[in-house]
């Protein structure tokens, strides 16, 4: 199967040489080529160039492009889209003044959220998911990490895992899976947190291990949570059970999580809505990429995460949804990468490459998808009619995605 995108106004996120993420200066470098052309073959770039370079070749399928960009698609590497019904109710509650942690210290918050997901059978889970990546693959995403962390039993950790396997063997899109047991400490166990923290290290990452069920480990490092010794224990024990880390750290308070993320090999270290300059001077020069998730911000009032600085300072950055029922209801990463430019203050082009080869990166995708390379998967955005890329943030409320390709389809 061959298809010809031809006359492109704009083709985006161009990388000729291989290239893992981008970082402090570069990410305000995004490489393009006016009127391009670019050609799939069975569901991977295979040729791009300028239109005078296009060759006459025979096709299956043409698409003219004229007065469109085409660029790859979102690459979310943060979300909780596997859940159970919805909270609804706590969005009231911060309306009417309550905090987050208030709501969690009432049996809101996560708590909430396992009680529903236990109660829910693994075929209703499924339904309800699969109805979520269809509406974030229409939006624009064509890769996504999903964590589990909403069963918080041995049984509903499984279950949801079990899910996101089947949606990976479902769908077309890149589909991550995270075992995030470590999210908050079960009622079971309030008194009893280090007996929680060993039924996950010798009773679930075993099962998960030999099922094959999650690439990554996550835990939630947060005061009130995890503290950094439970942090490291986690890590430590996931990558004994084949397990990537990576945390959840700063969102409210900072308590060392970063340095603990970056000594353990953390493939990201996610939210950082609370940066001390001791935190920014840990990350440079290593491997752990930095994931901002500002719907959260938007969606709970809380700080953003400091882009200007981290990025100042030469990190690298990648962007994220966070989609969940309690903090960012919402996986449309054209709104991320909107709120990221808006409130974060980052450039059009940092926006994107953190939300494609930087988020893809933060996936372990970076060989597959998240720029135009040949070689990689076709999982492309083919926007409508629009002046520039700036525009698809600068329109922020008006969807401006014409066509989603998934493997070129």
């Amino acid at each position: 199967m061959k298809t010809l995108f031809k006359n492109i106004k704009e083709l985006i996120q161009v990388r000729t040489e291989p290239i893992s993420f981008v970082s402090g200066k570069q990410m305000n470098v995004l490489p393009t080529i006016k009127n391009a052309f670019l050609l799939v073959e069975n569901g991977v770039i295979s040729n791009f160039g300028s239109m005078q370079d296009c060759p006459t070749i025979t096709t299956d399928k043409i698409v003219d492009a004229s007065g469109k960009l085409v660029l790859p698609s979102w690459c979310d590497s943060h979300t909780h889209l596997v859940y159970a019904g919805n909270r609804e109710g706590e969005f009231v509650d911060r309306i009417n003044g309550f905090t987050y942690e208030e709501i969690a210290a009432r049996g809101g918050g996560i708590l909430n959220s396992a009680k529903k997901l236990q109660e829910t059978s693994e075929e209703e889970l499924y339904q309800q998911s699969k109805v979520r990546l269809k509406d974030i693959i229409h939006s624009g995403t064509g890769a996504i990490e999903i964590k589990s962390g909403y069963g918080l039993t041995v049984e509903a950790e499984l279950k949801m895992l079990r899910v996101i396997k089947r949606l990976k063997e479902t769908f077309p899109i890149e589909i991550k899976a995270t075992f995030l047991g470590a999210h908050a400490v079960p009622l079971k166990f309030k008194n009893n947190k280090k007996g929680y923290l060993q039924l996950l290290i010798n009773d679930m990452m075993p099962k998960i291990s030999e099922e094959k069920l999650a690439e990554f480990v996550d835990i939630f490092c947060e005061t009130g949570y995890f503290t950094v010794e439970d942090t490291e224990l986690i890590l430590r024990a996931g990558i004994k059970n084949g397990l990537t880390p990576k945390i959840h750290v700063n969102q409210f308070t900072a308590i060392g999580g970063v340095k603990a993320g970056v000594k353990n090999g953390a493939l990201s270290v996610d939210h950082l809505e609370v940066m001390r300059n001791e935190d920014i001077e840990v990350l440079k020069g290593t491997s752990t990429m930095p994931v901002a998730l500002p719907s959260c911000s938007y969606f709970l009032s809380i700080p953003y995460t400091p882009a200007r600085k981290m990025i100042d300072a030469g990190l690298p950055l990648a962007l994220a949804s966070d989609y969940n029922p309690g903090s960012s209801p919402s996986g449309n990463m054209n709104f991320v990468v909107a709120t990221a430019c808006i409130k974060m203050k980052m450039t059009p082009e940092e926006a994107i490459n953190a939300a494609t080869i930087n988020g893809a990166y933060a996936m372990g995708l970076e060989k597959e998808v998240g720029s135009i390379t040949v070689g990689k998967k076709a999982n492309l955005l083919l926007t409508k009619p629009i002046p520039s890329y700036g525009f698809i943030p600068y329109a922020f409320g008006n969807p401006q995605i014409e066509k989603v390709y998934l493997k070129g389809l």
